[in-house]
């Protein structure tokens, strides 16, 4: 299999990673999105957490996502060498060898799961051990070299932590962890189909059957406007179901209804500027979902202490 084919320059890298080196090697930024949305998800549930209780937890879901990111790299290191936006990487830089990635990764995975466990509960602990195996096993290994919908399917180890953060505080799955979950899980292709959009090179180089290379890039455009109308949808379903307010109702609503505008703006355009509208559109996703859970987060707390909720 092709993740297992390693080249000499990143066989033979240098023993002479830092600890920036290492930081790296959690993806920190995927790994500052894990963290937020456990948080999101841990402060929405009822009653809460002792604060040390919280903390630990959020501490092992951080470390868990990092560990998932670590066995990513080692996996990926082939392709990884080849794409512009990941060949400075620790192992493909040659900063660090593979096998080291690996034992770090594997480390990271059997600390966070069990401290997980004991600080909150095991359904917790299960569920930060499922995302870990989807995000390595399903998604690195298996889908993202075979299958143009590696984002779709792949996509639920990105909506996992949401779900974990509310497990960890009332043990249990409810309607609630769910949508949340389907907020992050239908967000997904429509952010990466941005970026493959305008990185399709990227991906052509590397041979990953990413979206528009395969099925074009018209075709992608149409999945991500329909990706965007679901997510609008979805989106607004705490206030159907009773644990989101108005405001928030409102919020979710430009929200959405502005994806679904970029997501339109990418048709019938001349290719360079559909990929800076891609790019653009790439960009809002982003703030689309931190803003929409922080809503949804201080609409919450704030109805609490106002006793409304």
């Amino acid at each position: 299999m092709a993740y297992l084919d390693s080249s000499a320059d990143i066989q033979q890298a240098d023993i002479g990673a830092d600890v920036s080196d290492y930081f790296a090697l959690l993806k920190p930024r995927v790994m500052s999105l894990v963290v937020f949305t456990a948080l999101v998800g841990m402060l929405l549930a009822p009653n809460g957490l002792h604060p040390f209780v919280g903390l630990l937890a959020i501490l092992s879901i951080a470390i868990g996502g990092g560990a998932a990111g670590a066995l990513n790299m080692y996996f990926d290191a082939d392709i990884d060498a080849i794409m512009s936006r990941t060949k400075n990487r620790p192992i493909p830089a040659g900063r660090i060898k593979k096998n080291q990635v690996l034992g770090f990764g594997l480390f990271l995975t059997g600390f966070s799961v069990p401290i997980l466990g004991l600080a909150t509960n095991f359904m917790a602990a299960g569920l930060l051990a499922l995302t870990i195996f989807y995000y390595v096993v399903i998604y690195t290994i298996w889908l993202k070299r075979i299958t143009p919908q590696n984002i779709v399917i792949g996509g639920a180890a990105g909506a996992f932590p949401v779900m974990i953060g509310w497990v960890a505080v009332t043990g249990s799955v409810s309607i609630e962890a769910l949508v949340l979950f389907s907020i992050v899980f239908l967000w997904t292709p429509p952010h990466f189909w941005a970026l493959a959009l305008y990185k399709k090179g990227d991906y052509e180089a590397a041979k990953i059957p990413m979206l528009p290379n395969v099925a074009g890039e018209n075709a992608t455009i149409l999945q991500i406007i329909v990706y965007s109308v679901l997510l609008a949808i979805v989106g607004v379903l705490p206030v159907v179901f009773g644990f989101a307010g108005y405001f928030y109702g409102a919020v979710a609503s430009v929200l959405g209804l502005t994806m679904i505008v970029l997501a339109i703006r990418l048709r019938g355009v001349e290719q360079k500027q559909m990929r800076q509208r891609a790019r653009k559109l790439f960009t809002f996703s982003l703030s689309y979902l931190f803003v929409i859970f922080l809503v949804l987060l201080l609409e919450t707390l704030v109805l609490r202490m106002t006793g409304a909720a």
